[in-house]
């Protein structure tokens, strides 16, 4: 029962590591579709074609959908004019003049009364007598304070009057004595004091020109004192600084000059005088800053199709800003929706491609490595792109004369296909290839040109690197590449009806660039995927072809059999690799490896017999077929060792498949015939051959040590031997899980034909010397007829006598045959190839 479960747990948890294994792919489509939709749309929107005023339109822009164009130059002029309608401010403080009319109104008066005191005093000392006098001091004798005049006089003391204090201004003694004089005519005072007042009372400036040069109709006044603001229009009834004493001197004297004593007065108001009418400019530029931030900005409305730039125009300013506006109109949810939308297109190109070439496509199969490479790729190379975009927008600015354009044909486009190919296959190179391409598209703006001009050169350069044996054939590839792209340039300038200019050169010369830039970044990117996802690509292979790595210089000293044996299955499968259009580098190279697992028992194995002796002879029959088969578990474990690569170590694993060691079984049979054989015993663990290179091993690997058994190799006898293996191995189903067809058996079959015949080719026989003919005729004479039946040619079989029977030991392959199978006639050779053709239907 124990060993029912054990099965019964195999099976579910093999269910269970491919179902997480197919919820981790999903996984990863889904991020890898969200990091490019981030790569793709920059700001919201998709990358077009940055343009100058001036330059060439190298295709059709129309706009996807409608928006509104800014037009800064007549929003600046809408704004210049809601500046310039701001009426400017002035402030109007009439205190200040004001106060001027009642300064000299209050100094007139007490000027006056001073005045009018000094002729009061004057005339009361023309009242006082001698006698008086000295009556008055006799009688206040006992007094010691002095009596002034004026209160000996009966009148009261006041101070003088200070007129400099009361005006706020420096006078002059001429000044204060006309003020002095002009004070006491009551006449004159109310005659200017009325006309000061008058004047005083209007608006003041400071320059009357200037503020005529600021005038554009009407003013805005802010009047201090009672917080109101009024709209002058009128502007006559405004004076300047230097108009208020000439205003002044027409209103008091008219059309007389005056007198001097008026002239000095006025002199006095031209000190006092200060404008009431000043200019506000902060307040002013306040205002016309809110009002010109107050401008909403003028939009121009784009319709949706409407063509902005043709192809081959010479774009204008008001184009380029029609442009700039298309690349910063999706914000906001629309964001949100333009990036869903990729999303989810990029989502379903992958699904979509992805089922049908796995379902379509025979050698489509990515694991999950695989597909986590390749999302590494898309994401490499296509951040490589869009940092390639900003530079030739940044290389147009340095060289204005090559458009930006120019320089996306050098951007390595078909990069990534080449190394898809180079460590994957084809098959998973050309759907790498359409992806990327149609990604490209998305990316230039919905450009379907060079979503094409992308698409021919991946397929190109991936055609141009399958099965490199140099790395020089990247070159070469690429300089194909360089060629299909130039070949694309011409096809897309065709189609575009622009002119033939300077612009095309470059466009050709950039594509020409590009290609071998494309050979150079896969040259400098194929180690460093090698070492990330352990894979065994081409170049690798070419690397581990050298018959002096470490590994294979210790198999030609340890077991110098099988590194010969090994180097002729290495020819055998490359020429059969190259007749079926498998990879003939990765057979050869694995032939070398694959047996490398001998390296720990070498004696065991007949290539490395040192006969007569046979180690076989001492061990049981169940014994040896598990030294044999051990070989395969130890050549992985030294492939492990030395990385050779998980190709190497599944070809490794099953160049034996799960095929019978016959010989041992058979001899197992015989030494006890009641017991119950068990026949797994004596089979490889497997698992059969997964791939045609696998299988060209296996095949090669009998047919090599077959071919050693036979004693009279001619070309008929090895062609039987050759089909009768084949045919041997493919009844028992070894070939079961591979992909080889009837036809590519029949093409192994020719192949291995050829090959065989020019390594056991017929040599002249050299005469030999009297002396040793002589000694054969004696030792013929001596034997008679009980001469043995061995061979000298025959060094794959030991021959003895064991219980009256014959016994070989065939090294550890199933289908090397005994040496009286292999010395029928030609006829009965021939006549068997011809029906083992027919059974595999080769013939």
């Amino acid at each position: 029962m124990a060993p029912k479960a054990k099965q019964k747990t195999k099976p579910l948890q093999q269910n269970r590591l491919t179902e997480n294994s197919a919820v981790y792919k999903r996984l990863l489509l889904l991020a890898l579709a969200v990091v490019l939709t981030i790569i793709i749309i920059p700001k919201g929107s998709f990358i077009y074609d940055h343009y100058h005023s001036g330059d060439i339109a190298s295709r059709d822009i129309k706009t996807p959908h409608g928006m509104l164009v800014p037009e800064p130059e007549l929003t600046e002029k809408k704004k210049s004019n809601a500046a310039l309608a701001v009426l400017p401010v002035y402030d109007y403080d009439p205190r200040p003049t004001r106060a001027v009319v009642a300064k000299f109104t209050d100094t007139l008066a007490a000027v006056a009364d001073e005045v009018n005191r000094m002729a009061q005093r004057d005339a009361a000392k023309k009242m006082v007598t001698p006698e008086s006098k000295l009556s008055a001091a006799v009688d206040n004798s006992d007094i010691a304070m002095p009596i002034s005049s004026e209160a000996s006089n009966g009148v009261a003391v006041t101070p003088p009057v200070n007129v400099a204090e009361l005006l706020g201004v420096e006078l002059t003694a001429e000044q204060l004595t006309v003020l002095r004089r002009l004070a006491a005519d009551e006449e004159f005072v109310n005659r200017f004091t009325q006309s000061l007042n008058t004047v005083l009372h209007g608006k003041i400036v400071g320059n009357l020109a200037l503020f005529k040069s600021n005038w554009h109709g009407e003013i805005a006044v802010r009047d201090l004192a009672t917080k109101k603001e009024i709209n002058v229009t009128d502007v006559d009834g405004v004076l300047g600084l230097n108009e208020v004493i000439p205003q002044l001197k027409k209103v008091l004297f008219g059309k007389n000059k005056g007198k001097k004593d008026g002239l000095t007065i006025l002199g006095i108001v031209e000190k006092m005088v200060r404008p009431n009418l000043t200019f506000n400019q902060s307040e002013t530029e306040s205002r016309r800053l809110a009002a010109s931030e107050a401008v909403l900005p003028v939009l121009l409305q784009i319709k949706r199709g409407e063509m902005i730039v043709r192809e081959g125009e010479r774009v204008t300013e008001e184009q380029v800003r029609k442009l700039r506006a298309l690349r910063s109109s999706v914000e906001g949810t629309k964001i949100i929706r333009s990036a869903f939308g990729l999303l989810l297109l990029i989502i379903l190109s992958f699904y979509t491609l992805h089922r049908f070439a796995k379902l379509n496509i025979r050698k489509y199969d990515p694991q999950l490595r695989d597909l986590m490479f390749l999302a590494l790729v898309f994401v490499s190379f296509f951040i490589v792109i869009k940092v390639g975009v900003f530079i030739s927008a940044a290389m147009q600015s340095a060289f204005p004369y090559i458009d930006s354009v120019c320089y996306y044909y050098a951007l390595p486009f078909a990069a990534g296909a080449m190394l898809v190919r180079i460590v994957l296959n084809s098959e998973v190179a050309y759907v790498f290839a359409l992806l990327f391409a149609l990604l490209v598209g998305m990316l230039f703006g919905s450009n379907l040109l060079l979503t094409i001009y992308a698409l021919v050169g991946g397929v190109t350069a991936s055609h141009w690197v399958r099965h490199s044996k140099a790395r020089s054939n990247l070159y070469i590839a690429g300089l194909y590449l360089s060629l299909a792209n130039m070949l694309a340039v011409l096809g897309i300038f065709a189609l575009s009806d622009a002119s033939l200019d300077i612009q095309l050169l470059y466009r050709l010369v950039f594509a020409f660039i590009g290609g071998f830039g494309c050979a150079v970044i896969v040259n400098g990117t194929i180690p460093i995927m090698e070492s990330i996802f352990k894979y065994t690509t081409d170049f690798k292979l070419l690397e581990l072809a050298n018959m002096n790595t470490p590994i294979l210089r210790e198999l030609m000293i340890q077991a110098p059999g099988t590194y010969h044996h090994s180097i002729v299955v290495g020819n055998l499968v490359e020429n059969a690799a190259e007749s079926i259009g498998a990879n003939p580098l990765l057979a050869r190279v694995a032939a070398y490896y694959h047996d490398i697992g001998k390296m720990k028992k070498p004696l065991y194995f007949a290539e490395n017999m040192h006969l007569p002796e046979n180690r076989h002879d001492k061990l049981a029959p169940s014994m040896s077929a598990l030294i044999l088969i051990s070989h395969v578990k130890d050549g992985v474990e030294l492939a492990r060792e030395n990385k050779l690569g998980q190709d190497l170590i599944d070809i490794i694993h099953q160049h034996h498949g799960t095929s019978l060691i016959k010989f041992f079984y058979d001899k197992a049979q015989q030494r006890d015939k009641d017991a119950q054989v068990n026949e797994q015993d004596y089979r490889y663990p497997g698992p059969k051959p997964q791939t045609r290179e696998a299988a060209l091993i296996m095949l090669a690997d009998a047919v090599e040590a077959a071919g050693r058994t036979l004693s009279e190799p001619t070309p008929a006898r090895i062609q039987g031997m050759v089909q009768k293996i084949i045919n041997k191995i493919f009844i028992d189903g070894q070939l079961d899980e591979c992909e080889l067809t009837l036809k590519d058996l029949h093409e192994i079959a020719k192949s291995f034909n050829r090959i065989l015949s020019g390594i056991f080719h017929n040599r002249i026989d050299y005469p030999e010397p009297a002396y040793k003919e002589r000694d054969k005729e004696q030792n013929k004479e001596g034997k008679g007829d009980n001469s043995s039946d061995v061979k000298d040619d025959e060094p794959r079989e030991v021959k003895g006598k064991k219980n009256g029977k014959k016994e070989g030991i065939k090294g550890d392959d199933l289908y090397r045959e005994p040496a009286k199978d292999t010395r029928d006639s030609d006829e009965r050779h021939q006549e068997g190839s011809a029906d083992d053709l027919k059974r595999l239907g080769m013939s």
